[in-house]
């Protein structure tokens, strides 16, 4: 037997720890979805927020700065994945760099990662001047290279790096110290 709060919402997805309702209600404003009790559940309607790749938006309309982060991270509004909107600033070694972003705490939130390769390259946007991000969104990112999650899986001692002094993708030992910046979101880092 369906709930009240099912046949309300239809349809609701975990996506990377947000709760996606789709209502069927047919109208354009936000709902808020309710329990079988008929109590607001507090799941927001994110009509319009795809969690997919299938956009490709300029900067201008493409990063949306979160509130519910405190304005500490940016939803990148082509793929669905939540970065900081400042990232530390340090440099780290591969090994540290996995273990600050699992430790990282982010507008009171945690769950963040190191992105992969191909994550850390589609946050840059090729018509900007390097670091290939608008300044007027993300602040600290310098053009340099930061680490991503994935390793070479012929060089376990290796993981790729994206240049956001250069735009390029590259390989390097996991000792080599660089920037990190963390993301949340689900990942597949057996694909890469």
């Amino acid at each position: 037997m369906r709930t009240a709060w099912v046949s309300r919402a239809g349809m609701v997805s975990l996506v990377g720890g947000l709760i996606l309702a789709g209502c069927g209600s047919g109208g354009d404003s936000p709902v808020a979805a309710q329990n079988s009790g008929g109590q607001n559940s507090g799941v927001i309607d994110l009509r319009g927020v795809t969690q997919n790749w299938d956009k490709n938006l300029s900067s201008a309309s493409r990063f949306t700065v979160l509130a519910a982060f405190n304005n500490q991270a940016v939803r990148d509004n082509n793929t669905g994945l939540v970065w900081e909107q400042a990232p530390d600033g340090t440099t780290q070694v591969w090994d540290f760099a996995t273990r600050f972003c699992a430790n990282r705490n982010v507008g009171g939130t945690v769950g963040w990662r190191l992105p992969s390769a191909i994550e850390l390259k589609s946050v840059q946007d090729p018509t900007l001047p390097a670091p290939f991000v608008p300044s007027s969104v993300f602040t600290g990112i310098h053009s340099a290279f930061y680490a991503s999650g994935s390793s070479l899986a012929e060089f376990p001692a290796s993981a790729w790096y994206v240049g956001f002094n250069n735009g390029e993708v590259n390989a390097s030992i996991k000792t080599l110290s660089v920037n990190v910046w963390c993301v949340r979101g689900p990942m597949n880092p057996g694909a890469y």
